[in-house]
């Protein structure tokens, strides 16, 4: 796998990318018109590629559409994270947006779309976009329209210790809640930590409440939630208190409220040295546990989030998300042979090959190497339902509300209740 930020810059923007430089080229401005001089059409692409291999793969990448469409050139604009959507921020707020910019989808997309400034690429996309992964398009899809073309999809499960596992007396892994808190008491007997948290970092948790919720409530309720401004539901309380039972058990490493992500001694280098048994991460976990701890290697291994006895979801259903690209509106043609370029079989290829996302155009699946990591595309093809983070999912407000909420909840100063009446607070103040 490569940079495993791709998948998840929202969250790993002050810990992936920590320390790394940002490079903007010319032109961050966000005042591209697709305009042309001499017969050439300049295009501008605002994309969070400042790592490597990305940063160079990308580069290259747009070297050779300009070479197969000589009178297109492609101004790059790259920014980490934070500048980047600090910087999107003010542009949506002026009515002005690049001509091919980034998006996780979802509630922002959603805002720029409502503002009149996306380019609905429903049409214009058709013949090559609906061939591309069905969960993978999803976070895009808005109203029945397609605003985005993703270039990475990913899901959320547990990546465990099968070492740790085994010394504890866990056979198989869980695939119900009450086996998963059974297997997380006998890793307890056996002296091991279960669970890794990144407890400074508020998304960590919110995994844990969003899956059960998606288990309890079902995904549907989820979306209906958000639509009616109302986390009220018995099932989003019963996916609080079965948060409350796990965090009851005391199954995270000592000093996990203070412990962030990636950092030397934070949730992904505890589980990679062998300290704790399980993490609730993305597909990009095994990378970030190799840098920073010492990795599992082989030990290392992955499941779903289980199924909760009784609830409305099922297993198959999963959460996560990925990368995309928009146009603004009226944005030129040239931008459109740009998405589908880089959404073409063979450039999924070197994407899968040198940047280590998933892919998301079914022929480029030839390229995945690793096992765990076509266990998880494997799980993604599979797929019965797909949830979006809710901290993308929902407008940012609401978004926030849930990791802030959560972590009460996970550092016992709220409760379950309490939880879905903020919930529902920060949903109406949306209105």
């Amino acid at each position: 796998m490569g940079d495993p930020a791709l998948s998840r810059r929202g969250f790993l923007a002050a810990s992936v990318a920590a320390g790394l430089g940002v490079t903007a080229l010319s032109g961050c401005g966000g005042d591209s018109d697709g305009g042309s001089s001499s017969g050439t059409t300049t295009i501008e692409w605002w994309n969070i590629s400042t790592t490597e291999p990305a940063k160079s793969v990308w580069a290259n990448l747009a070297k050779r559409f300009e070479a197969q469409s000589p009178k297109v050139r492609i101004k790059i604009v790259q920014l980490e994270n934070d500048a980047y959507k600090s910087k999107m921020t003010a542009l949506t707020a002026s009515g002005k947006l690049p001509d091919i910019f980034h998006t996780w989808g979802g509630g922002v997309l959603g805002q720029q779309v409502d503002a009149g400034l996306v380019e609905d690429l429903t049409d214009r996309t058709e013949p090559w976009a609906d061939g591309l992964l069905p969960v993978a398009r999803q976070p895009y899809v808005l109203g029945d329209k397609l605003y985005g073309i993703p270039f990475d999809i990913g899901m959320v499960g547990f990546w465990y210790n099968k070492a740790l596992f085994k010394r504890a007396g866990i056979g198989a892994p869980p695939t119900t809640w009450s086996a998963f808190l059974d297997a997380v008491r006998k890793l307890k007997s056996a002296g091991i930590t279960p669970l890794a948290l990144a407890g400074k970092e508020s998304w960590t948790g919110m995994f844990y409440w969003a899956y059960l919720a998606m288990r309890t409530a079902g995904v549907d309720a989820l979306h209906k939630a958000n639509d009616d401004r109302d986390f009220g539901g018995a099932g989003f309380v019963q996916a609080g208190q079965h948060l409350k039972d796990l965090v009851g058990l005391q199954p995270f490493q000592k000093g996990f409220l203070g412990a962030a992500y990636s950092s030397p001694t934070g949730q992904a280098a505890t589980v990679g040295n062998g300290k704790a048994a399980m993490e609730l991460m993305g597909q990009w976990a095994p990378v970030v546990e190799a840098d920073a701890g010492k990795g599992l290697g082989a030990d290392l291994g992955f499941f779903p989030f289980p199924e909760v006895e009784g609830g409305a979801g099922r297993i198959t259903e999963v959460f996560g998300g990925g990368g995309g690209h928009a146009l603004r509106k009226g944005a030129p043609q040239a931008a459109v042979d740009f998405l589908e370029f880089f959404a073409s079989a063979t450039t999924d290829r070197e994407l899968v090959r040198k940047t280590g996302v998933l892919p998301v155009v079914p022929a480029a699946e030839s390229a995945l190497t690793d096992p765990r990591v076509k266990a998880v595309q494997a799980r993604l093809k599979g797929a019965t339902g797909f949830q979006l983070y809710l901290d993308q999912a929902y407008a940012p407000a609401l978004g926030q509300q849930v990791n802030d909420s959560v972590a009460g909840l996970i550092a016992g100063s709220k409760s379950p209740r309490q939880v879905t009446e903020s919930l529902t607070k920060a949903a109406k103040d949306e209105q």
